[in-house]
């Protein structure tokens, strides 16, 4: 298997903690994972992608180039538009519907570009878009939208449900585990 995931959002959504779980479970089923994370003003709400690398063999370089990432999971929609033009030819994206307006458009400086939608969805080979923030609030914690996504994410990814949960129950707070498991079952339902 090779894959090149990119995990993209805002500050404090959780898309480093996604990476996390995701490349180790990758590391525990024997693949070759590099992670880099760039974010910038995260703590303040702004832009933070993760590039995975998984693949059998050697992974040379962490950082996936444009037209090379398989599969985008995006936790908000202009995240998602933003990291647009590095999904591969048949890629799939994984969006979260929220929109959470950066300071320019806040400000008034410039505008929320209203073709996002339609762009990512003729551009995409497949596209699952829901709102997983509904889905995770509905597990028990907007907090949660990470996890939903990937669970959602999972059905283009050769790991089991079982696998799912044995890295969620190593690498998130025992006492949000439970938590966890619900929000990865009801993305993944989603």
């Amino acid at each position: 298997m090779k894959k090149n995931i990119l995990i993209v959002g805002v500050g404090g959504q959780g898309t480093l903690l996604a990476s996390v779980l995701l490349g180790n479970l990758a590391l525990e089923k024997g693949y070759d994972v590099k992670l880099s994370e760039v974010h910038g003003m995260s703590q303040r709400g702004g832009d933070v992608v993760t590039h995975v690398k998984i693949d059998d063999e050697k992974v040379a370089s962490p950082l996936i180039e444009k037209g090379e990432a398989d599969i985008i999971i995006a936790f908000e929609k202009l995240e998602a538009y933003r990291w647009l033009p590095y999904l591969a030819e048949g890629g799939v994206m994984y969006v979260n519907e929220q929109q959470i307006m950066p300071m320019p458009v806040t400000l008034g400086q410039v505008e929320y570009p209203e073709a996002a939608e339609e762009i990512i969805a003729k551009t995409a080979g497949k596209l699952v878009e829901f709102d997983a923030l509904k889905v995770a609030e509905e597990a028990g914690s907007s907090k949660a939208v990470n996890v939903v996504l990937l669970g959602a994410a999972s059905a283009d990814l050769p790991f089991s449900d079982e696998e799912w949960m044995r890295v969620i129950e190593a690498h998130v707070k025992p006492k949000f585990v439970e938590l966890n498991k619900l929000a990865f079952a009801k993305g993944k339902e989603a």
